[in-house]
């Protein structure tokens, strides 16, 4: 495996980069208050090619592979975890879109998408099908050339300020579970749908809530594929989206990596830096090996998804490892300042609710190890 960085790539990152120290650094704390991620700052970030790098360029993207969308939510994420979200959402929904729909409907809401203009959600969670994600109830049934939704969706990133959402929804009897599920593309804006939001502890600039559908109607030419493969599409693009999910972790840890090491280095305490004491610095240094260790996973298996190779274990393991991995070398760099780091002077506390979010959402540890387990014994 050949991780080089291409010219492209070194020149994404390069963009990337420079754009989330010099323009999202210092907001983030700005955004979290006003608990959203404003469409001029989406707009800015499509004017530089940084939303659906891996989407074709017919549709607006720069036809680059996964590895270019990596790098950009792994820089983005330095500045702010939750703007990094925006390029995730565009990742994960513009595959589906780009690979299952219509050429007319893509052409009309991929561009959209990577201008920036539109903000996608993907809307699956219901209350009574979290882990068990085959199991929804919300209902999609045929009227005429169209079809009605009914029911409710809960915990979607994003709820309340997208503008289109992915809904998978029962076109089938609960008896045939993930063959009886479809997927559809709805504007948000449709008749029928309301919003609410849920009062988190962190990722307010994201944001999570509930959609409510009554009667909500959306013409055949918006499903996303056939009838009952709604399941199945989302799970392939999942295991896109859990590499990038890791490196959205692990890039908030890095940076508060970086600021702790630059404070050991300049506090003095008994006469001399503190880094000089091994106490302060070895948790540091365990702490900064499992985060590099956790990183390159998460690029070797968007390597794999690049290549056409098999990438669903690793793609389980960048989801459970690398967001607790994230967690816990944010909170020793919060504990490396001392007093300093526990107010809100400071990034850390900020970082630790946002990142904690993820060894949540998008499928826990425990449904990941049983994804590893799955397929390793069925190898065996």
């Amino acid at each position: 495996m050949n991780y080089a960085l291409t010219t492209d790539q070194q020149a994404i990152r390069d963009l990337a980069e420079r754009f989330s120290h010099e323009t999202l650094l210092h907001g983030y704390r700005k955004r979290e208050e006003l608990a959203r991620v404003d469409k001029s700052l989406r707009r800015q970030i499509g004017e530089l090619g940084l939303i659906g790098a891996e989407i074709p360029q017919s549709y607006g993207g720069l036809g680059l592979d996964a590895m270019a969308t990596g790098i950009i939510i792994d820089a983005l994420a330095e500045g702010d975890f939750n703007v990094a979200y925006v390029v995730l959402l565009a990742a994960l929904n513009g595959q589906i879109i780009a690979d299952h729909m219509s050429a007319e409907v893509a052409g009309h809401w991929l561009p959209k998408i990577c201008s920036g203009e539109v903000l996608p959600a993907l809307a699956l969670t219901e209350p009574g099908a979290g882990s068990d994600a085959a199991n929804l109830q919300l209902s999609a049934v045929r009227s005429g050339s169209d079809y009605l939704l009914n029911g409710e969706k809960t915990s979607i990133s994003m709820a309340d300020q997208a503008d289109i959402a992915i809904v998978f929804a029962r076109t089938g009897s609960a008896s045939e579970r993930a063959r009886g599920i479809s997927a559809f593309l709805v504007p948000m804006d449709s008749e029928g749908i309301t919003t609410s939001r849920i009062d988190d502890m962190g990722e307010h600039a994201v944001g999570r809530g509930s959609i409510f559908f009554d009667e909500v109607r959306v013409p055949d030419s918006h499903i996303i594929g056939k009838e009952g493969t709604g399941f199945t599409q989302v799970m392939q693009g999942f295991d896109f989206s859990r590499a990038l999910i890791g490196l959205q972790c692990l890039a908030v840890a890095r940076q508060s990596l970086r600021e702790a090491w630059a404070y050991v280095t300049e506090r003095q305490a008994f006469g001399t830096a503190i880094a000089s004491f091994q106490g302060v610095t070895f948790p540091l240094a365990e702490h900064d090996t499992y985060v590099t260790a956790a990183r390159e996973l998460c690029y070797k298996t968007l390597w794999l998804k690049s290549n056409n190779l098999p990438h669903t274990t690793e793609a389980a393991m960048c989801k459970w490892w690398p967001p607790k991995a994230a967690y816990e070398a944010v909170y020793q760099c919060l504990l490396t300042h001392g007093h300093g780091g526990y107010s809100r002077d400071l990034p850390f506390e900020q970082r630790l609710r946002d990142v904690l979010g993820l060894q949540i959402g998008d499928g826990t540890a425990q449904i990941m190890k049983m994804i590893i387990s799955r397929q390793r014994t069925a190898s065996v």
